[in-house]
């Protein structure tokens, strides 16, 4: 379909992108001019992809389009309008002109909260619900007909920007190419829009997001949420106009005992305490502000109000005035009008926009060996030279709390600095072992011997209180790097614990775990397997002390670098605050029954049918096998491809094994890494050598890869009969296994595929809904894949049938397998 897209953002240029790789032409890009000297994402994509592109100024004068743009517009022959994000308003002239109409995406549930500000308002109204809608536009104000919806629950601390990253964004972009879809099929509905429950308040300005202090502490939590952080709330006190920030209503075991901020019109005076801002509604209840912009501008956590700003600014060495001006650079790349970076150059005055914050948060990274920043730093010090103090001070350590003494590893890769912990962590301690016993690890890119490590992690119980549960993984990020893969299913973890934040539900309580008179306390041994330690470390240590458990760690021998890494990270607090600590347990095999979970692997089978989409089908079967060079517990271990594509499909896949690069897995741009030990990597030159013997075909790979190091070669192998070694037992390698099944065949290949004493993971590719959902049910394994792999939930629950395993990883039956259910029956 040709499609014109009038928007900007880069929400536009998500849109635009997605609708050209689902095969749409976009015969033009419609977008704002310039400003101060930078275009709009959206137009400096489409340029670059050589679109046409239309910087419009003004659509229409004194009421009427003007001819000219509706001219250039009729040339370019579009059979639709997308408008992902437009601010400008578009004349009917061009609304309907194509034949298929035009279709906006607006952030709110229509006809609730029509206008430009539906998502402040979704906040400040304190809906339970919030979404998208998708719509044919007309000449009204964002009420023309339905054409697609998705809502999602409001959390209670959301703000305009958490809702619109968490939800509005990344599924706002799939829904606009989903309704596109819709019409090319000729599928999508109008529905008129109800007039019940239609509202429209306006555009929230800042003259307009003062502080209604006469309502309650949640209707103002919802104010000040909802208007940041624009315009951001605000209101007058000590002489100047303050402007709070990040809100929240969970006060629980906070005392309101500090100095006191008078606020005209305020119920009670405001109170800085450590943790923040404490104000009241007038039904006396408590909210928190963490942050409050000053009438300068510069934002200070609200905690230091009345400390002022810090006067004694560091003295810069000469090493630090070279950074200095290395980062005064960034600063005149991001803001192309600024003549000259002063210290007084206000970031934020000077033209940045939110898109400039993540791009000098890049920027320091690569000119300050891998320094971290988060986008808050950047509010907090706006100016120059405030930005310099902050950075040279968080270079220095000085705003950081001491830290315990690790003994690292060090080793420079890609301009970042690691540090590896190699000792035993024990007892809340990273200690020698007995004697100072060692053994060396070796490392898989090279083959070389690393520092020798002290065994694999002592036994360390921990255990928190619920009192306490509501700070775990309070922080953001690994202090050494890029938020961490794994924070999502911490921060699931922690929405699930019902010791937290969120209430219980009816009829359910959670008392402080009862220890033994031993001092040991419910908990469970981890053995982390080569496959994904750290993951495995993380989903363990985050799950347990939410159910009021301890852990300890049992590293994979040959690589116990991931567990002690997770224990130095618990150690310095960006898992968790600190621990109590508990006695080591006898085994549980050892000692009384004990309930046990198991996820052992298998042999996953993944069925690949002719109405497929075979490019995916290549591209998500190569992920399915090479991932993490095959050592994957759910690799696809056997693929069945239907006759009539199986020469294509395999001749794809042999190309696309080309173009992969093998080499040091901490270079970016290698896609192949080495197996993790040398073991290992003998049994798969044997697993490929015994299939060949048997009469299957090696395709290509099947050795190692003649250089220093554990590599082996992506490995194809085809003409593979079900009796064979290789068709029955796992490689946990980089190895994809191929069988055809006659055309039209479906339950004969079902029955291969479940020939297997393993159930862990599945896979199907059909463009027929019904057979996906046929083959679904019939699959013996607890995880099936439908036009994808590799594509897990944390909150959908993950285990295998038959050999693979009991019980459940992720979800709420995970959580499940560490608690114990007890049922008190009483009368009175």
């Amino acid at each position: 379909m040709k499609i014109a897209v009038i928007g900007q953002s880069l929400f536009g240029q998500e849109v635009y992108c997605h609708l050209r790789e689902a095969g749409h032409e976009v015969v033009g890009v419609f977008t704002v001019p310039d400003k101060d000297g930078k275009a709009d994402p959206l137009g400096l994509k489409a340029d670059k992809d050589g679109v046409p592109v239309f910087k419009i100024p003004r659509w229409r004068a004194r009421g009427q389009a003007l001819p000219s743009v509706v001219a250039t517009y009729r040339a370019l022959g579009a059979e639709l309008n997308v408008l992902p994000f437009c601010s400008q308003f578009i004349p009917p002239e061009i609304i309907n002109a194509p034949r298929h109409g035009s279709i906006i995406y607006h952030p709110s549930l229509l006809p609730r909260h029509r206008g430009a500000s539906a998502i402040n308002w979704t906040l400040i109204h304190g809906d339970k619900k919030g979404g998208f809608t998708i719509f044919w536009a007309d000449d009204g104000l964002d009420t023309g007909d339905l054409l697609l919806q998705k809502e999602c629950e409001i959390l209670p601390d959301d703000t305009v920007s958490t809702l619109y990253s968490r939800f509005l964004f990344p599924e706002g972009v799939k829904g606009m190419v989903q309704a596109v879809k819709l019409i090319a099929e000729g599928r999508a509905p109008r529905l008129p829009q109800p007039e019940d429950g239609a509202t429209y308040e306006g555009i929230q300005k800042k003259e307009t997001a003062r502080i209604n202090w006469e309502q309650p502490a949640e209707a103002i939590h919802n104010w000040i949420r909802g208007n940041d952080k624009v315009p951001g709330a605000w209101t007058e006190a000590c002489g100047q106009k303050l402007t709070f920030f990040s809100s929240t209503l969970s006060t629980e075991g906070l005392a309101p005992e500090g100095e006191t901020l008078p606020i005209p019109g305020a119920h009670r005076p405001g109170v800085v305490t450590g943790a923040g801002l404490i104000l009241f509604g007038n039904d006396d209840r408590m909210l928190l502000v963490k942050n409050i912009q000053l009438e300068g501008g510069k934002m200070i956590p609200a905690s230091q109000f009345f400390r002022g700003a810090d006067s004694a600014g560091l003295e810069l060495t000469e090493e630090d005035l070279v950074t200095a001006e290395a980062v005064r650079g960034a600063w005149k790349r991001i803001l192309p009008n600024v003549l000259e970076v002063e210290d007084s150059t206000d970031f934020f005055k000077s033209g940045a926009a939110s898109v400039d914050i993540v791009r000098l948060v890049e920027e320091v990274k690569e000119l300050c060996d891998g320094l971290e920043l988060e986008n808050e730093d950047i509010y907090m010090a706006t100016t120059f030279g405030d930005f310099i103090q902050l950075l040279v001070r968080k270079m220095r350590g000085d705003n950081k709390e001491s830290k315990c003494v690790i003994d690292h590893v060090e080793k420079t890769v890609n301009k970042l600095t690691l540090r590896m912990p190699h000792q035993l962590f024990i007892g809340g301690a990273f200690v020698d072992a007995e004697g100072g016993k060692t053994y060396e690890t070796i490392n898989p890119t090279d083959g070389s011997a690393g520092r020798p490590h002290g065994g694999a992690p002592g036994r360390a119980g921990h255990h928190r209180g619920p009192g306490r549960r509501g700070r775990l993984h309070a922080g953001p990020e690994d202090p050494r790097g890029h938020v961490h893969p794994d924070l999502p299913l911490l921060r699931w973890l922690v929405r699930q614990d019902p010791g937290c934040h969120h209430p219980h539900q009816p009829g359910q309580t959670q008392p402080e775990p009862d220890l033994d008179p031993e001092g040991a306390h419910r908990g469970l041994w981890h053995c982390h397997p080569l496959e994904l330690p750290l993951d495995d470390a993380v989903l363990e240590d985050g799950r347990l002390p939410g159910c009021g458990e301890h852990s300890g760690h049992q590293a994979c021998p040959g690589d116990p670098t991931h567990s002690l890494e997770v224990c130095r990270a618990d150690l310095e607090g960006w898992l968790s605050q600190g621990r109590d600590q508990h006695p080591a347990r006898t085994r549980c095999a050892l000692s009384n029954v004990k309930k046990v979970s198991l996820e052992l692997g298998g042999k996953s089978p993944l069925i690949i049918f002719a109405d497929c989409d075979l490019s995916k089908a290549v591209q998500m079967g190569m992920s399915s096998v090479f991932f993490n060079k095959g050592e994957n517990c759910i690799a696809a271990g056997r693929l069945f491809v239907e006759d009539s594509i199986h020469d294509q499909f395999v001749q794809r896949v042999v190309e696309e094994v080309g173009k992969m690069k093998i080499g040091n897995p901490l270079n970016r741009d290698t896609s192949h890494g080495p197996q993790n030990h040398q073991a290992h990597l003998r049994k798969l030159v044997e697993y490929c050598q015994r299939g060949v013997k048997e009469g299957a075909t090696l395709v290509c790979g099947g050795n190692q890869v003649p250089r220093p190091g554990f590599f082996f070669e992506p490995t194809v192998f085809t003409d593979v009969e079900d009796h064979m070694f290789i068709a029955q037992e796992e490689s946990f390698g980089p190895v994809m296994i191929i069988s055809r099944f006659a055309s039209g065949d479906v339950d004969a290949v079902l029955s291969r595929a479940n020939a297997t004493e393993f159930g862990l993971a599945s896979g199907v590719f059909t463009g027929d809904i019904s057979k996906a959902l046929y083959v679904s049910d019939k699959l013996e394994a607890g995880t099936v894949f439908i036009n994808t792999y590799n594509k897990t939930d944390v909150a959908a629950p993950f285990g295998g049938f038959k050999q693979s395993g009991f019980g459940k990883d992720l979800g709420e039956a995970a959580l499940n397998e560490y608690l114990r259910v007890k049922t008190v029956t009483f009368e009175y």
